[in-house]
Formats: structure tokens, sequence, C-alpha cells
């Protein structure tokens, strides 16, 4: 672990770089207890993000991923209003094979759970530059779009947009998919 001005620059298991900052006072995102003591809470992953950059959102038993586009807002996959009460962080978010592609406020997308600025794969695939990033982002804004858990999920979507090819950590890819969005 480095320091790079007020951050922290953190390896990942693959060796790249994440950037880190420790959580300022009030800041923990974590309920805590009255007898959990404070060194029991790791760093706060979330920097200030720069437009173009991937979110990853940690919900419970799952990350969602979100791209960040300036002014404290991101653009990501949600699942459609069909589901009365159904956000990015409810169960009908990874259970719909549909999702609409949605603007919205950073922290809203967050909630109460943790997130980091993960731009993961920048070692292996040359971003794109950020104007066509954001650009190919908000052409999305208000379409659904095919969704699938496995091979169309919200990680799928913003790598396709950061790289302009879909890839997923967290489940493996089918050969014969490709993502409607252009990836």
């Amino acid at each position: 672990m480095a320091q790079s001005g007020s951050h922290q620059v953190i390896n990942n298991s693959k060796g790249s770089p994440i950037r880190a900052t420790a959580p300022q006072p009030g800041s923990l995102l974590l309920p805590r207890s009255l007898s959990t003591p404070s060194w029991i809470f790791p760093l706060q992953f979330s920097v200030e993000p720069e437009p173009g950059d991937l979110i990853e959102i940690f919900r419970v038993g799952y990350e969602h991923w979100a791209i960040y586009v300036g002014g404290g807002n991101v653009i990501h996959l949600a699942p459609p209003s069909e589901y009365p009460g159904a956000g990015s962080s409810s169960i009908f978010s990874v259970l719909s094979s549909r999702a609409v592609v949605k603007q919205e406020r950073l922290q809203d997308v967050v909630g109460g759970c943790r997130y980091r600025v993960n731009n993961y794969l920048d070692h292996q695939y040359r971003p794109r530059p950020v104007d066509e990033i954001i650009s190919s982002a908000k052409e999305e804004i208000g379409e659904e779009v095919e969704y699938s858990l496995v091979s169309k999920n919200c990680e799928h979507f913003v790598t396709c947009l950061r790289y302009g090819k879909a890839c997923c950590r967290q489940v493996r890819p089918s050969p014969s998919w490709r993502p409607a969005w252009g990836g």
C-alpha cells in the first residue's frame, strides 16, 4: 500500500492499483454497534470518481456496477419500473430478464452500501476516450435491454462502455453471447 497525495494506492489481487481513501469521521457506510471496535471496519474504498470510471457497489451477495458520468451521476442498469419498489439494490434487479438504462445520482444508487472506483481492466484493455464513453452511455438512457445475471448484466454493460468489450468477473460469459449495447 503506497500513499499518493491524500489517497492510498492499494494493489488488488492481480497487482492493479486501486485508489482508496481512509474514511472521514462520521462517513462510514457500515452500521456499527457501540460494542464493535473501530479497527474492525476496513478502509472505505470510495474516492471522488472521474468521468468514465467504473463504480463497483457492494450489495449483499453480489456487486452492482455503474459508470460515472460526472456531476455526481452514474449510468447503470436497473430493473424496469413495473416492479414497484425494485431499485438496483433489490433482489428484483438480479431476477428480472429486462433492465432499463438509467442515469441517477451516485449516492442514490449506492444507498447505504460501500463502493469503489474499480477500473480493473485498464491493464488489459485501453479505455475508450472519456467523451465517447459518456456519449455512448447517455445515448442508452431510457432504453430497455435484455438482462441476464449470467450473460448480460450490469458489469457487462459498463465494461462494454469503457473498453468496447463486455466482461464480467462474477460469472463466466456464454460463448454465443453478444451484448445488445454493441460490444
